[in-house]
């Protein structure tokens, strides 16, 4: 073998590797919005400890330049919209505003809240997650909304952000936007669902977020700024599911009817704490598959938390179902055969594989915890 041939010869396995490895599916798109930051601020304002535990003391710094009446709206928003049934303010308003043309300043936010309907109802509508009561309680709602981003605006927010958050986000932008392509969340979810997304995802980095990762208009998803890169790609990964199938599907419907009947399931939508929001069983069902896949994906990215420590520690253990659905998956070797995940559940719910005597016992072996002892978890000391 000549000189020439010999280093060539040692580059063909590894060339050979490089062209049966397929390109990456996944286009990571990683931005801030000061718009998105000044909706999220909004829960702190509100003074509900969730957010406060984060942001009390930008509470503090902030909320005495704005109006009194400002600070009795913000509140008053976030009780109205529960009792309406929107759901939490906060996260909802940012999926509604990200229908927007803009929402990268507060002036976008502005611009869009002075005439809603134009503005905003035609993309919300025609995407998604349109909901024709949630439109209605923010069309009712928004003159209202829009003074208080204008107080805001008054009060010097943007410098505000820019002096609190501006080098954590530099920070945060720079560390995903360098980290990220190495993930190919994109293809891992076409394998592991049968569907087909888009291969951009688009990070929207934020200040105010916590303890949020959001998913508002199309595959974007809003997250703050000190997430590691594990905990950035296992939030798309999940966010990037929902819903994980048709909620008014036969597969969805057969799954529902099952867990409607079981002794535990509506327990906990009816029992928990509704301040982790799941109020109804479609929807702990829809996050609860979603949270199963995303498990799945991110052992298969490397960056996957233990099972039954992940769903013990989140909102007082209540994804008793999510831990059912992926143990079953796991009986399946679904994460290296992957399919219809639609398919899959309409079969489970047909072949009595959701059935309690089943569902539970899986559920309990993930969890490890007794099977009568799934929910509510023991008290501690």
């Amino acid at each position: 073998m000549s000189a020439v041939a010999a280093p060539l010869a040692a580059a063909l396995p590894a060339l050979a590797i490089a062209q049966e490895r397929p390109a990456p599916r996944t286009v990571w798109r990683v931005n801030p919005s000061e718009g998105q930051d000044a909706i999220a601020f909004l829960a702190p304002l509100s003074g509900r400890e969730l957010y406060t535990r984060y942001y009390a003391e930008d509470v503090a710094l902030f909320a005495p330049q704005l109006t009194e009446a400002t600070r009795a709206a913000v509140p008053e928003l976030w009780r109205s919209a529960e009792e309406a049934g929107v759901g939490l303010f906060s996260p909802n308003l940012a999926l509604i505003l990200s229908h927007a043309e803009a929402d990268a300043t507060i002036d976008d936010l502005l611009a869009a809240l002075a005439d809603p309907e134009a503005n905003i109802r035609p993309a919300f509508e025609a995407g998604t997650y349109w909901n024709g009561s949630d439109w209605a309680w923010f069309a009712g709602k928004a003159g209202e909304i829009r003074a208080v981003f204008a107080d805001l605006k008054v009060a010097g927010f943007a410098a505000f952000r820019r002096e609190r958050a501006g080098a954590a986000l530099e920070a945060g932008l720079a560390m995903l936007r360098a980290a990220l392509p190495a993930f190919d969340v994109i293809r891992a979810e076409e394998r592991i669902t049968g569907r087909t997304f888009q291969p951009e995802i688009d990070i929207t980095v934020l200040y105010f977020s916590k303890p949020h990762g959001i998913k508002v208009k199309g595959q974007r998803f809003l997250q703050a700024a000190d997430y590691d890169v594990p905990t950035t790609v296992r939030i798309a990964a999940h966010e990037l599911l929902h819903p994980p199938i048709p909620m008014d599907g036969p597969a969805a419907l057969a799954a529902l009817a099952v867990f409607g009947v079981d002794p535990l399931i509506p327990r906990i939508v009816s029992e928990h704490d509704p301040r982790w929001g799941y109020t109804t069983l479609g929807g702990l069902f829809n996050e609860d598959l979603c949270q199963a896949l995303d498990q799945m994906i991110s052992e298969a990215l490397g960056v996957a938390r233990n099972p039954a420590d992940r769903w013990r520690m989140a909102d007082d253990g209540i994804h008793v179902m999510a831990a059912g659905f992926y143990g079953l998956l796991r009986q399946d070797r679904w994460l290296p055969r992957g399919g219809s995940i639609e398919a899959w559940v309409l079969d489970a719910a047909n072949g009595g594989r959701f059935a309690p005597e089943v569902f539970h016992a899986v559920a309990a072996k993930v969890l490890e915890r007794p099977v009568d002892a799934l929910w509510p978890l023991p008290a501690t000391n």
